[in-house]
């Protein structure tokens, strides 16, 4: 009943937002009573924080997936995308401004995961695709993982990306391929070039399919 609950809640949150969703409204989607739902969680912000926590979990886990099964360092960044289209496909983009501003405790552990992992995440992708000779030998790691780590937020700005206007992968896609473009080597251009080919004929395959 424990992860029935943290699953609902995990559905509305990603589809409404966070602060709009009561736990009434949980209660009555899963056809249980609001003292049911208290038995597990003590409070509205512990269960926005379980739901976080295993949102992080699922986003780490499926990292090192990528990382291990990657051809290579432009390979884990295109394989990162399919990860983001995933998750991102039904979210709500208002749930970072809101856990910001009101469920600050889940809001800090979003942050940590941000400046700690995929700091670390980002920084060994940079390495290896210079050893690779994908990225420029010259680039400056530091900065250019501290650019990606904030512009990977900013579609989530409704003032900068309103929702009616822009599709939420569809602007984290485009910074992601140029940030890539910008610091690939002409060995790395190629590649991208082909990685996205790949892409588009799965996206057009995929279309098909369902039509």
């Amino acid at each position: 009943m424990k992860d029935r609950i943290k699953q609902k809640a995990h559905d509305l949150f990603m589809q409404y937002g966070v602060r709009s969703v009561t736990m009434d409204e949980i209660a009555l989607q899963m056809g249980a009573s609001k003292k049911t739902i208290y038995q597990y969680y003590a409070d509205k912000d512990e269960l926005v924080d379980a739901v976080m926590v295993d949102i992080i979990a699922y986003n780490q886990d499926c990292c090192m997936k990528d990382r291990a099964s990657a051809k290579d360092a432009v390979h884990e960044v295109f394989q990162a995308m399919d990860m983001m289209q995933e998750m991102f496909q039904n979210m709500n983009p208002i749930i970072l401004f809101e856990l910001e501003k009101y469920y600050p405790r889940s809001y800090e552990k979003f942050k940590h995961h941000k400046y700690s992992f995929l700091y670390k995440v980002l920084k060994e992708n940079l390495e290896r695709g210079i050893k690779e000779e994908l990225y420029r030998i010259e680039i400056d790691i530091d900065i250019l993982i501290k650019l990606r780590l904030e512009t990977m937020m900013l579609p989530f700005n409704q003032m900068l990306f309103p929702q009616n206007k822009y599709s939420l992968i569809k602007v984290q896609i485009e910074f992601t391929t140029n940030f890539l473009f910008g610091l690939a080597t002409i060995k790395g251009h190629k590649l991208i070039t082909k990685y996205q080919q790949d892409r588009t004929k799965k996206t057009n395959t995929n279309e098909k399919i369902l039509a």
